[in-house]
């Protein structure tokens, strides 16, 4: 009986163990081993310190990162003229964005406005409970406003992935956005769920929308561009200058 006790006892702190690496791992920033990433980070600090003016900074995983690829023609339609800058990493989990803050990716800006989403890959990659996940975002949201006092920041709900509604990197993404739609203070950090734009009535996220049910192609990216533009032209004050 002892030894089977001990056995279990062994078991449970394994498991916290685990728990709290995991845990850890979402808001210690951390760097990735990949030369294309060490490359992007060096280019996009270049090109902050070249541009005159930045008035509008993406933050986010390939998603975002994905306004230079599918979505490029509307990226330029919606936001070329709002002297865009985008940090958008692809594979990021929240602490790759974490370590790009600490090194140099929020310097030679001041921008108006910050739109974030990130979380997708701490659930792909990991599974991360939504909790860990949202502290991570948590975290972020927070060195924006510490490096960035006079930005106003937009948080997105994490977007759909996977089919069906029940999913499990569905549900765990959904229990992320139910805890991060609380950072939001309507003053200087806002939350926006656009979720319901990609899917059908009864919650089913298509192929004609995200053909690999996580990343949207040029279809989606105008319906993202469309389902945001009230929040962010408010949000940059484009509303007061007609």
């Amino acid at each position: 009986m002892l030894a089977s006790l001990a056995v279990v006892t062994v078991s449970h702190a394994e498991d916290a163990a685990t728990q709290a690496a995991v845990k850890s791992a979402a808001v210690s920033p951390e760097p990735r081993d990949a030369k294309w990433w060490t490359d992007r980070h060096a280019q996009k600090l270049a090109a902050a310190k070249a541009q005159d003016k930045i008035d509008l900074l993406m933050v986010g995983d390939s998603i975002t990162h994905g306004w230079e690829g599918k979505g490029k023609e509307v990226f330029a339609e919606f936001y070329a003229d709002r002297n865009p800058h985008n940090i958008g990493f692809s594979g990021d989990r929240t602490e790759h964005v974490l370590w790009r803050f600490d090194h140099g990716a929020l310097d030679n800006m001041s921008p108006k406005l910050a739109v974030l989403m990130i979380g997708t890959n701490n659930v792909g990659h990991r599974k991360d409970p939504s909790q860990d996940t949202a502290d991570g975002i948590k975290l972020i949201v927070e060195k924006l406003r510490e490096k960035l006092p006079e930005t106003k920041v937009l948080i997105l709900g994490i977007f759909p992935r996977s089919a069906a509604k029940d999913d499990e990197m569905r549900k765990l993404n959904d229990g992320t956005n139910e805890i991060i739609k609380d950072l939001a203070d309507g003053k200087n950090v806002f939350y926006l769920n656009i979720n319901d734009t990609f899917l059908t009535e009864d919650g089913v996220l298509t192929k004609e929308v995200m053909p690999d049910l996580l990343h949207p192609h040029a279809k989606g990216y105008r319906m993202w561009a469309e389902a945001v533009e009230p929040t962010i032209a408010k949000l940059m004050g484009d509303n007061e200058k007609k």
